[in-house]
């Protein structure tokens, strides 16, 4: 319901938006000259000017995309207005209407320029944490919210694999959303493939997001969970649904269905207690989970180290800050490293993006994470 109010309002201040740019343009010194002050043609080509750049980003990206575009410029545009207005009462300067445009503008591209730079540039993320436990060292590649076909394709997220290869890691974990709703099997088939090719010596380990099996849009796509698992492991990625395996006899990896198969799927999963108890708890235990939101549980229970993603840091600015005031969507943290008792719990913003090519609240990363036995 939160999300739902969340996006409705998303809507509406688009419309509202849409409006306050459109009259903004109209009351430019070039469009009455134009217009010859005709107030229908004057809205006619300011509506043209506003709506077509619009449009072109609602059909090559999403509408999602073109109403952030929309409430960015509104609000740089609006402030450097206000600006110009107070310059004027307080006479301080003379600023034309042109003048604070041009600025709003000019604010606005460089601030979603940094935003897009931010989501399609992927940054490497390190992270060292401790334990008395005989793990010895052990280095652990993450990443999640690949949502592939978002920001990348399969030849980039190749690449990107490529990239984390060169930290040399001992295993490589995908916290889920691996696909989404959109990817195509294509697509999703040619990734996996490039999965095969990841050279660490404790191999690759998946667990599912919400997004993976399109079950919020059945039907939206040509493939299913189920062939989603059969790839993954025809190219030696082991899938873990409430199981866990353990590696050398020194650390545990315990993978975890979805929060989503039980909240939103009318579903159930395993409760963390039943998945670790039966466990050796004298070796080290890694839970793959993909929505932080069980933390109490996940400390009691005994894991040592929890590994997640869904959030995307928080995406952009003010959602991130909405979300830790509102606790919006119920995680226990939107990103980073956090210790609770003996457990340390690690966020990652993700890869790449779902609907939104922009983050500028936040970065698209891989995580490494280094275990250093004290």
């Amino acid at each position: 319901m939160m999300w739902l109010i969340l996006f409705g309002s998303l809507f509406l201040l688009g419309g509202a938006s849409l409006l306050f740019l459109i009259y903004s343009v109209g009351r430019l010194p070039f469009i009455e000259v134009l217009t010859n002050g005709s107030k229908i043609m004057t809205w006619l080509l300011s509506a043209l000017i506003i709506i077509a750049p619009t449009a072109l980003i609602w059909m090559s990206y999403t509408v999602t995309n073109a109403i952030i575009v929309l409430l960015h410029l509104t609000v740089f545009w609006g402030l450097a207005e206000i600006l110009r207005i107070l310059a004027m009462k307080f006479d301080i300067a003379t600023v034309s209407r042109s003048l604070s445009a041009a600025a709003g503008i000019l604010i606005t591209v460089l601030y979603l320029g940094l935003g897009w730079y931010q989501a399609h540039h992927v940054a490497q993320t390190e992270y060292t944490v401790t334990t008395d436990k005989k793990v010895g060292n052990l280095r652990i590649a993450l990443i999640g919210d690949s949502h592939l076909g978002s920001t990348f394709d399969a030849d980039g997220f190749a690449k990107h694999l490529k990239t984390i290869e060169k930290a040399k890691p001992d295993l490589l974990v995908i916290a889920g959303d691996f696909v989404d709703e959109r990817t195509t099997k294509a697509e999703m088939i040619k990734a996996t493939q490039a999965l095969q090719d990841v050279n660490t010596p404790y191999g690759v380990y998946y667990v599912f997001g919400n997004h993976d099996k399109a079950l919020y849009r059945p039907g939206s796509r040509d493939f299913t969970g189920d062939d989603l698992v059969a790839e993954l492991e025809k190219n030696g990625v082991i899938v873990l649904q409430d199981e866990s395996i353990l590696l050398d006899d020194r650390f545990y990896i315990v993978g975890r269905q979805d929060a989503s198969e039980e909240f939103d799927f009318g579903g159930s999963r395993a409760a963390i207690a039943d998945l670790i108890n039966p466990l050796d708890h004298s070796k080290y235990i890694i839970v793959l989970d993909h929505q932080p939101r069980d933390y109490a549980a996940e400390a009691k229970a005994g894991a040592d180290l929890v590994l997640s993603g869904h959030t995307h840091g928080g995406q952009m600015i003010p959602l991130k800050q909405l979300i830790n005031w509102f606790s919006i969507g119920q995680n226990d943290r939107l990103y980073g490293l956090e210790q609770r008792d003996n457990t340390n719990f690690v966020v990652t913003s993700g890869i790449s993006d779902w609907a939104i090519q922009f983050k500028t609240g936040t970065k698209s990363e891989f995580v490494i994470v280094d275990v250093k036995e004290q």
